[in-house]
């Protein structure tokens, strides 16, 4: 969804710059419900969403129809990754990833093309966390905290006292799971 977020933005920031000749202002439109257009819209009110579209659909053509189909694909996907855990079958979710290719081959938008090609890319990962369940955030969490260790350990001279520290920063003892006995 980060990727999506970020799509969304340089949509709204290139259609600024090209249609306004400078970078937003707060007095601009657009640029006032940027933090909206990166919240989902199943979390907004409906008159939140109301308000949005209404003032997309204002905006110069040139300006707000990109903007918000941009908006619009960034649902697509979402509406894709909500159905995760939820055992969704084959048909569902082959229909809502056309429906999120489907808007972004229709745009002339190079954002969006960049992200239906990481979406492409990513596919199987993606597919098998929707059907399962399973991610890797732990152990990406926990190459996080080695990372960092192993930054703030940079240039003691024993080697073994650097793997002490990350074995150390890395059990469950110090991450607080277990009471000490």
């Amino acid at each position: 969804m980060q990727l999506a977020n970020r799509a969304v933005t340089e949509v709204r920031r290139r259609m600024t710059v090209t249609q306004r000749g400078r970078r937003g202002r707060g007095s601009d439109p657009e640029w006032r419900m940027r933090n909206r257009l990166t919240r989902s819209a199943a979390r907004m009110s409906g008159k939140h969403v109301d308000r949005l579209v209404d003032t997309l659909d204002a905006l110069p053509a040139a300006l707000g129809v990109p903007i918000l189909t941009a908006w619009n694909a960034k649902e697509d996907l979402l509406d894709l990754l909500a159905v995760a855990r939820t055992q969704p079958n084959r048909e569902h979710v082959h229909r809502l990833l056309h429906r999120f290719y489907a808007r972004c081959a229709a745009s002339d938008l190079p954002e969006l093309h960049r992200l239906a090609t990481t979406i492409e890319t990513w596919w199987p990962h993606i597919h098998a966390f929707l059907t399962t369940g399973i991610t890797n955030a732990g152990s990406e969490g926990t190459n996080r905290v080695i990372k960092t260790i192993a930054r703030d350990a940079y240039g003691f001279r024993n080697p073994d006292n650097q793997r002490l520290r990350t074995r150390t920063a890395t059990t469950r003892r110090h991450r607080g799971h277990l009471n000490p006995a």
